[in-house]
């Protein structure tokens, strides 16, 4: 494919759009992928709404942690929806093209909801360690108005910082190949078609996943240090299987998705390689917002509970 250019006054060329290669490499598997893709997003759909929808409609569920549980999977929802429809149609289609400012809007939302999901866990983090470390208090400190605060501040707080970098990405020059080796517009694949001077954008970039992703991930770590502490200090063996059992489910999905991000971002850029950031992509992309409402539902039994009596009204 010939990249498309525009001469502009300087008689240099500018890039107007890029080419997403995905999965072209291997044709005789685009209708192979589109089945699977088109499944997983499904269940990413359905499961995550029904979580929502039983947050809402059971009593029993309208605490704050199952608060930050329905903005966590409407997260998910909106976070899959960036890339996975796109995804989608290129499999189906010859023609992969994404114009300039497309490409820039894309990767602004799939960074906003990837730094809204680190701060969520956090949040997700910092109830579980209310909760179980001071559990006499707990009713007092996550009240109504603080979940609010901190949910909204979860969903704001990454917005202007990715309205900045997001434009100083898509203001380096792009004079060509225009081939973007990837399903959709992520940093590393859209440095590497730069042609200026990237370092300060790379440094900008660890100093962001320092804070957007590193800083989190501590605070969540030393938050399950003290509930695990809090844990092994319970009397009765039932207490403590009940406490490890609010905490296991958000702990599975914080190792799924700050392990894949951090090998992503935070790797020398010497180990990169197309192939390993096309699999880790769709590992933190599609498969582990695939397999969130399956952790909470399956490992969480006040969801069970909620899920059984809705589907029992349902079928009668």
């Amino acid at each position: 494919m010939e990249s498309k250019l525009k001469k502009d006054e300087g008689n240099l060329t500018t890039l107007v759009e890029f080419i997403l290669f995905g999965f072209s490499g291997v044709p005789d598997l685009q209708g192979f992928l589109f089945g699977v893709f088109l499944i997983i997003y499904m269940i990413i759909l359905i499961g995550n709404s029904l979580i929502i929808i039983l947050t809402k409609v059971d009593t029993s569920l309208q605490t704050p942690m199952y608060f930050f549980l329905g903005n966590f999977s409407f997260l998910e929802i909106c976070y899959v929806s960036v890339t996975v429809p796109k995804l989608l149609a290129d499999l189906c289609r010859q023609n992969r093209k994404i114009s300039f400012l497309a490409c820039a809007i894309q990767m602004y939302f799939f960074l906003v909801f990837g730094a809204t999901e680190c701060f969520l866990l956090t949040a997700m983090a910092y109830d579980r360690y209310v909760a179980i470390c001071n559990p006499l208090l707990y009713p007092l400190i996550m009240n109504t108005r603080l979940c609010i605060q901190l949910a909204a501040g979860c969903w704001i707080i990454g917005v202007p910082v990715h309205i900045g970098f997001t434009y100083l990405i898509f203001s380096l020059p792009f004079c060509g190949p225009n081939q973007l080796d990837h399903f959709f517009c992520d940093i590393p694949p859209i440095l590497k078609l730069a042609c200026g001077n990237t370092s300060m954008i790379e440094t900008l970039i660890y100093v962001i996943a320092v804070l957007v992703v590193t800083v989190p991930f501590m605070l969540i770590l030393g938050s399950y240090v003290k509930i695990i502490s809090t844990i092994q200090k319970l009397p009765s063996a039932t207490g403590r299987a009940k406490a490890f059992s609010t905490c296991s489910s958000h702990l599975v999905v914080v190792a799924l998705f700050f392990g894949s991000g951090i090998i992503t971002y935070m790797r020398p850029k010497a180990t990169h390689s197309l192939g390993m950031e096309k699999f880790l992509s769709l590992f933190y992309t599609i498969v582990t917002p695939m397999f969130n409402p399956v952790i909470y539902c399956l490992r969480n039994k006040d969801v069970t509970v909620a899920l059984s009596k809705l589907l029992s009204k349902w079928i009668v």
